[in-house]
């Protein structure tokens, strides 16, 4: 059995996001939207909160295609199940668990996250567990994690293709990939994977999805501040 496999799991619940590069800006968006009525001369012209809020409200929204961001972003299989549901304006380049061998880097609920689904489908909430119901959920998911990870360790073990190997993993562990999209997508994104009281449209995301979204959105903040601000103030809705 090859030695560089580590045996033991690791249990984690956060998430990484880091931004890896990005282009453009609010001027860049004013200069798309002033082409039509400056031409050549609307490169360079001032950014203008005031026509960025124009944009947003009457949903004018390929201006806010002219620009990117590209996140490298480390969260479980069942994030990503979820996230790239996103598919318009975004790409996609996960690592793979056919050509590497994954790391033994299990997610574990984060101590304030809810355990407890209170109310029928389509009408529900989520809500704290007792300590017994969390001591429950550790020790399972940490014997899965175990159980799984020496499944795979033993299968590479016996020459096993890692294609095949992974099979017995669940959508608990962790993997990583480069996310890049344009301002306006990850607007609707960010729409659909936040709860906000003055949405216009409230969305109701899963913990931890919305936990990576906010992060993200804490990035497209500093790059995009007038832009932001325009979200905001029109109740969240992607133009």
């Amino acid at each position: 059995m090859s030695m560089r496999v580590q045996r033991t799991v690791t249990l984690r619940s956060g998430f990484s996001i880091q931004m890896v590069q990005a282009a453009g800006s609010d001027q860049k968006i004013c200069e798309a939207a002033r082409v039509s009525t400056l031409g050549e001369r609307s490169v360079g012209t001032e950014e203008s909160a005031g026509l960025i809020n124009f944009l947003m409200k009457n949903r004018h929204g390929t201006p806010f295609e002219h620009g990117m961001i590209t996140f490298r972003i480390s969260a479980p299989i069942f994030v990503w199940r979820e996230f790239m549901r996103h598919r318009i304006g975004f790409s996609y380049n996960e690592q793979s668990g056919r050509y590497m061998e994954m790391q033994p880097i299990f997610y574990m609920p984060a101590k304030q996250r809810p355990l407890v689904q209170v109310g029928k489908v389509g009408a529900y909430t989520f809500e704290a567990g007792t300590e017994e119901q969390w001591d429950i959920c550790v020790e399972a998911l940490r014997r899965a994690a175990q159980s799984s990870w020496d499944c795979y360790v033993e299968q590479l073990g016996a020459g096993i293709a890692k294609e095949v190997a992974r099979m017995c993993l669940p959508v608990g562990i962790y993997s990583s990939a480069y996310v890049t999209c344009n301002p306006r997508s990850l607007m609707s994104f960010l729409s659909l994977r936040t709860r906000a009281d003055d949405s216009t449209f409230p969305s109701y995301p899963q913990w931890e999805i919305e936990k990576v979204a906010l992060q993200m959105e804490d990035i497209f903040l500093r790059l995009y501040p007038l832009t932001h601000a325009a979200f905001i103030k029109n109740g969240r809705v992607s133009p």
